[in-house]
């Protein structure tokens, strides 16, 4: 075998990820693919929004509010982190369109920012549940 082959050989399965036995490119799908592939201004924007689902914190404020609307001293209560904490992470939450907010006198109440936020939250748990 030669030493091209042997390497690409060997790292595929070092990797141990599948690949083709042969380098055929089958244009038609390539073509179909690439007219629908993310921009990557979507694809930034959507790495974002999964990097702060990615905190184990945030994911529990986010479950929280799957439930109730709560003010910002019953999720700190709920999730057992201080006030200072949770408003630091309700506001990245915020600016990155998963909660809202509302003021109600001296309290402010948050929530999921709609029904996309819920049904994502809840897919991804009962995804999990299945495994």
């Amino acid at each position: 075998m030669s030493k091209s082959k042997k390497s690409k050989k060997q790292a595929s399965s070092e990797s141990g990820a599948p690949t083709c036995d042969s380098p055929l490119v089958h244009i038609e799908q390539v073509r179909q693919v690439q007219s629908e592939i993310v921009t990557t201004e979507k694809a930034q924007q959507m790495a974002q929004f999964f990097g702060a689902m990615a905190d184990p914190h945030r994911l529990k404020l986010l479950s929280a509010l799957s439930s109730a609307e709560l003010c910002v001293c019953d999720l700190a209560a709920v999730v057992k982190m201080s006030e200072s904490a949770v408003s630091h992470q309700l506001r990245l939450l915020r600016n990155l369109r998963l909660v809202k907010h509302r003021r109600e006198g001296r309290n402010v109440y948050y929530s999921l920012a709609d029904a996309h936020i819920t049904n994502l939250y809840r897919e991804v748990a009962e995804h999990l549940d299945e495994v």
